[in-house]
């Protein structure tokens, strides 16, 4: 699936990724840093009802937020990762296993350790304020 759309229509997408993305629990975003990764997850997360602030987990790498049904969505951000060996220290595959949504941005720098079935988002910079998302249901091998 390949969406076009102005960033002003961000609700309408996130709405759109959560029907395809379907029971897929584990997102990948992948594109250019400031091409919205972050703020497409802000959107999706809105969309499940979060009650905790979403933002950035770019110093802390993993953020935690709850819904409000009181069930966890992880956000993980790999760009300062130097090693694997980081995320596994950090237990990233007990997140991936837990059932719950895991929005990972960066999820190259981790592709050994990634799920084998996930939703890949490839965000690509159309215009300062457009953007195209490829969307696919895919396995790890299958990523960049």
């Amino acid at each position: 699936m390949i969406l076009k759309s102005s960033w002003e229509e961000r609700k309408t997408i996130a709405d759109q990724l959560l029907s395809y993305a379907g029971d897929n629990r584990i997102w990948l975003l992948e594109g250019p840093m400031g091409s919205g990764k972050t703020t497409l997850i802000k959107e999706v997360c809105g969309m499940l009802h979060t009650t905790t602030m979403v933002n950035s987990p770019t110093f802390p790498i993993i953020n935690e937020y709850e819904t409000i049904d009181h069930r966890p969505i992880y956000h993980f951000d790999c760009y300062r990762l130097m090693h694997i060996e980081e995320a596994i220290a950090l237990d990233f595959e007990s997140y991936f296993a837990s059932g719950c949504y895991c929005f990972i941005e960066w999820p190259s720098k981790i592709k050994p350790i990634l799920p084998v079935h996930h939703f890949l988002i490839t965000i690509e910079i159309e215009t300062p304020t457009t953007r195209n998302l490829i969307c696919t249901h895919t396995a790890w091998n299958d990523l960049p």
